[in-house]
């Protein structure tokens, strides 16, 4: 196979054709390599590359689980393989081995996956914008050089769209799937809470709110590999419903048997402005799904205190800074080193001392009563449309992790407003590639679910890509800059 043809299909087409026996798990090994120093290194999008050992490995796939040997990247997020370390994104943690693999890696072994390199994230994963000291310079958008490419998942989303992978894997705990997802033109789906596996090492992650799942070009590729990951682990402290009858590939072939009704929500709180090509992003979501049949109507802002619940977060991955900060240099067996954190990542791991039980209990507190006013604001709503993204991708710099971590959170909660209170809530939502702006920029439109309707939004996701159409589109290689 040569890369023109991967480059036609999506991750189930060409497991289908490793099933035939019409390619070969290397001859796909090395197209996605070739494309990944074509592509994704030279917008740093990649680390811990590991190529030599994945045609090895390769080479002796057999065909098995859904995707039969298909090359995949794993987030830099600290999600244990014993194949590739780990930064997530800080010195601290730098070259960090595992001597197992988590529950989901082992899902995606099972599934056929074959991770051959880490994508890139920003510095714990704590940011929209991937721009890592410890990777030598920021990841880079591929449709415009200068600006971001989202985060925290954002190397994945930029291997998806330049095409060196059809799916890989993300996560999101606080839009960080759908961020890059709506950055980059891709698909990214954040499953509802304890749909997908975090353990066995840990049984939540930031009071609930992040979760892993994957960015891909095809909406039946998510849906495909949900199948092979989705399911509660036991001992989990959440789980949610998994799909119905035979699952999430298979839900996508069913025809609704009434039109949905469908919530626009547009408006921010406490004044927060919408870029008016987000606004123009949204408005096109909804003419498709009333050509589609479907009935839209104005949805308000859900009736909560966004500034109580954005102070609520910042405590919250301030104490994640100080508990993950803590274990590393116990088992480092030193004390922290001038070099080890960004200065945002050191503020927070500071402000985590001046944190007390009660406040932390009231911060837990604070993200379920989010969980019940989306559950009010949605009601007689079978989904919503939301913006993803308050602006389109911001430049390269702008929210930089140079500063304190409080006032970085706070501009970042102006960027993500539509998408960390879904994090709180639980509920699935997925970013969709339908629009792109006037400058050639992909903006992302947010489909929400209620908790454990995965299948619901993905079956209208499926709908609406068979109407707009995206997954040709890839950005002008000749406009990406180097390093």
């Amino acid at each position: 196979m040569d890369i023109e043809e991967y480059l036609r299909h999506d991750g189930l087409s060409l497991a289908a054709q490793l099933r035939q026996g019409t390619t070969e798990p290397r001859a796909l090994m090395q197209c996605a390599i070739e494309l990944a120093r074509q592509r994704a290194e030279p917008l740093n999008a990649l680390c811990y590359p590991d190529y030599d050992a994945a045609l090895e490995r390769a080479a002796a796939c057999k065909p098995t689980g859904v995707f039969g040997g298909l090359p995949f990247l794993l987030k830099d997020s600290g999600l244990a393989c014993d194949r590739l370390p780990s930064s997530i994104g800080l010195a601290l943690y730098k070259d960090t081995h595992f001597s197992g693999n988590a529950t989901l890696v082992d899902r995606f072994d099972a599934a056929g996956l074959v991770p051959f390199a880490r994508s890139t994230v920003p510095a714990l994963c704590m940011a929209p914008t991937t721009e890592a000291t410890v990777n030598g310079g920021p990841t880079r958008n591929p449709w415009a050089p200068d600006r971001s490419a989202g985060g925290s998942s954002g190397g994945a989303a930029v291997a998806v769209a330049t095409g060196v992978v059809p799916l890989a894997h993300g996560s999101d705990g606080g839009g960080s799937i759908r961020i890059p997802a709506s950055c980059c033109g891709v698909f990214g789906l954040k499953p509802s809470r304890g749909l997908v596996p975090l353990g066995p090492a840990r049984g939540e992650a930031w009071g609930g709110m992040a979760g892993d799942g994957v960015l891909s070009r095809s909406v039946r590729d998510t849906a495909a590999a949900l199948d092979a990951i989705a399911g509660m682990e036991p001992g989990a402290p959440y789980a949610a419903p998994t799909a119905p009858g035979g699952g999430y590939l298979a839900a996508l072939a069913q025809p609704f048997e009434r039109p949905l009704r469908i919530g626009v929500w547009q408006q921010a709180w406490d004044g927060i402005e919408v870029d008016p090509a987000c606004t123009a992003a949204l408005a096109h979501a909804e003419t498709l799904c009333r050509q589609l049949g479907h009935a839209t109507a104005p949805m308000p802002a859900p009736a909560l205190d966004y500034a109580a619940f954005v102070r609520a977060h910042i405590g919250i991955l301030c104490t994640h800074i100080a508990l993950g900060v803590d274990a590393r240099l116990a088992g480092l067996q030193r004390g922290l080193r001038d070099d080890d954190l960004e200065p945002a990542i050191l503020d927070g791991y500071r402000r985590a001392r001046q944190i007390g039980a009660t406040d932390y209990a009231g911060m837990i507190q604070t993200l379920h009563a989010i969980g019940r006013s989306m559950a009010a604001a949605m009601s007689g709503y079978d989904l919503v449309l939301s913006p993803t993204l308050t602006r389109p991708p911001v430049a390269l710099g702008e929210m930089s992790m140079a500063g304190d971590f409080v006032p970085f959170r706070q501009k970042v909660a102006r960027y993500t407003t539509f998408l960390a209170v879904i994090n709180a809530s639980g509920q699935p939502a997925a970013s969709l590639p339908l629009y792109t702006d006037a400058q050639g920029l992909p903006i992302g439109v947010q489909l929400i679910g209620a908790l454990g309707r995965d299948d619901l939004v993905l079956r209208l996701a499926a709908e609406l890509e068979r109407a707009a159409p995206w997954a040709s589109r890839f950005p002008p290689i000749k406009r990406q800059a180097p390093r």
